[in-house]
């Protein structure tokens, strides 16, 4: 499977043989769903915490005698049904929200979610959008002729950010030049995933000849 390779000025710069088990993967939407559901379960803090009737202050003294009052008998002001009484079977700080996603799995779930945004014409490979100087504007630049080239208008000015950027490595002058621009999103390759992938529109993927080589790897 070949696929086009832009330069800054959106220009082909030649194309990429991709293999077939990381871009030609089989839509397993059920290991996705596993493993999407799983990362959002391991960035829950789990520190939300309420308090029982017997851990509320106060309430120790019986509100009014038990008869005689015409009332309702109560035995603490701090029962579940007074204002300012414990909460009935409220969240606990000690539930643990951790779920277990092996490599393997990741890899894979990685792999069917490239593999939908490749045949969806979601992904975009650029030869470098490292620029010579730190500047904003040679970013806005780099992006408006990417999204002539390839017809995707959201690459060129979009207010929400709709496309991942998936960087090589760790650069200066990239990630300060472009993380002013609205419509990006930011990641280093090493920490790609399926979560991230499909919270985007569209995937933007640098440097793809080691960018691809490193993908492979992984799995």
């Amino acid at each position: 499977m070949e696929a086009k390779i832009y330069n800054q000025k959106g220009a082909e710069a030649g194309s990429i043989t991709l293999p077939a088990k990381v871009f030609s993967a089989k839509w397993r939407s059920d290991l996705v769903h596993q493993v999407v559901e799983g990362m959002r379960s391991n960035k829950r803090a789990g520190t939300a915490d309420t308090k029982g009737r017997g851990e509320v202050r106060g309430g120790g003294k019986k509100p009014w005698k038990q008869k005689g009052t015409g009332r309702a008998r109560h035995g603490s002001s701090r029962s579940p049904i007074w204002v300012g009484g414990g909460v009935t079977h409220g969240p606990l700080a000690e539930k643990n929200y951790k779920r277990k996603i092996t490599k393997s799995m990741r890899a894979q779930a990685l792999f069917s979610v490239l593999s939908r945004k490749l045949k969806d014409g979601e992904i975009i490979f650029v030869d470098s959008l490292a620029p010579t100087d730190i500047k904003t504007k040679t970013a806005v630049d780099v992006m408006k002729n990417l999204a002539k080239a390839t017809g995707v208008k959201t690459l060129g000015s979009s207010k929400k950010p709709k496309v991942l950027t998936a960087l090589s490595g760790r650069s200066e002058k990239t990630e300060k030049s472009y993380r002013n621009l609205p419509q990006l999103d930011i990641v280093f390759l090493k920490n790609l995933n399926p979560y991230d992938v499909l919270n985007h529109q569209y995937l933007l993927i640098e440097n793809p000849t080691e960018s691809v080589k490193f993908l492979e790897s992984r799995g």
